[in-house]
C-alpha cells in the first residue's frame, strides 16, 4: 500500500476531521501567517480542507493549495469556491511556477513514513522555492507516541448536522526500531444501533527525535535552518515537546 493510500482522507474520516478541526488553532494559524506578505506567492501541501488556506485567502494573499484527498477539497471548495487548489500526489506534484513561502502545518510531513520518500519529498519543496523563499513545516516527535493498545476501542464519537452518530474506533502501536505509530482506524455511522456504513484507515506517523530531521534537510540543500518547540519560537534543544518546527531557507 503506499503512503498516499495509507493516509488517506476518506468520507467519514473527512466529516469527522470538520467537525473536530473546523478552524485552525489561533496561535497556529498566526505562526504561518507571519511569513506571509502582500504580493507573494504561497503554497500549501497537503492543505486538507483549508482550515489553514481560507483564513490566508481571507486576508488576500495569493495562495495555492494541493492535496491527494479529493474529499477533502471538496469541502474546501464548499468555503472557498475560488481557491486555487489542485488534487495531487505530492510526490509527483509538478508546478509550473515557484513560491516565496511553501507551509506545511500541523505535523503532516509526519504522515511520510518512507524515510527516502519523505527525503524526495523535502527536496522537491526545496525547488519549488523562489531565491531566499521560505518553507516552513511541523513533525510529530517521539515524546507524542501513544499508549499501546491491544484491542480498538472508541476514541471519539461525534454527532453529523444529519443527526447521525460518527464515531472512531482505533487501536496504537509504536515500532521503536522504525520510530512509527501504528493508529489503524475504523470510522463508523449510526442511525441510533443501525451501523449504515464504515471506513477503515491504516493511518501511520513517522515521530522523529531531534536532530534527525536536520540532515535530511541539509542533504536536500537547504542553506539555513532554524528548529523551534513551539510557536512563540523557541529555540529547540531536545524532542521532549510534541512537535518540532523547521523553518528552512534557500
Amino acid at each position: 500500500m503506499s503512503e498516499l493510500k495509507r493516509n488517506y482522507y476518506g468520507s467519514l474520516c473527512t466529516e469527522m476531521y470538520e467537525i473536530l478541526h473546523e478552524e485552525a488553532p489561533q496561535d497556529e494559524l498566526d505562526f504561518y501567517l507571519s511569513y506571509a506578505e502582500e504580493g507573494k506567492k504561497i503554497l500549501e501541501p497537503l492543505c486538507g480542507s483549508g482550515r489553514f488556506l481560507v483564513p490566508f485567502l481571507e486576508r488576500g494573499f495569493d495562495i495555492c493549495g494541493m492535496d491527494s484527498s479529493g474529499e477533502m477539497l471538496a469541502k474546501l471548495k464548499q468555503k472557498a469556491p475560488d481557491a486555487k487548489v489542485v488534487q495531487a500526489d505530492i510526490v509527483s506534484y509538478v508546478a509550473q511556477e515557484r513560491f516565496d513561502f511553501i507551509f506545511i502545518p500541523s505535523g503532516s510531513v509526519s504522515l511520510f513514513t518512507d524515510m527516502r520518500m519523505c527525503q524526495r519529498i523535502l527536496r522537491t519543496m526545496k525547488e519549488l522555492l523562489t531565491p531566499g523563499g521560505k518553507f516552513v513545516f511541523a513533525v510529530d516527535t517521539v515524546f507524542n507516541r501513544c499508549e499501546e493498545d491491544d484491542d480498538y476501542k472508541v476514541n471519539v464519537t461525534v454527532k453529523t448536522k444529519g443527526g447521525y452518530d460518527l464515531v472512531l474506533k482505533a487501536k496504537n502501536h509504536y515500532d521503536e526500531t522504525s520510530q512509527t505509530q501504528f493508529s489503524p482506524s475504523i470510522y463508523e455511522l449510526y442511525h441510533g444501533t443501525e451501523l449504515l456504513r464504515s471506513e477503515a484507515m491504516d493511518f501511520q506517523t513517522h515521530l522523529y527525535r531531534y536532530g534527525e530531521m536536520d540532515e535530511y534537510l541539509q542533504g536536500c540543500g537547504f542553506k539555513s535552518v532554524s528548529v523551534y518547540s513551539n510557536y512563540e519560537k523557541e529555540i529547540a534543544v531536545n524532542d521532549r515537546c510534541e512537535m518540532l518546527i523547521y523553518e528552512c531557507g534557500v
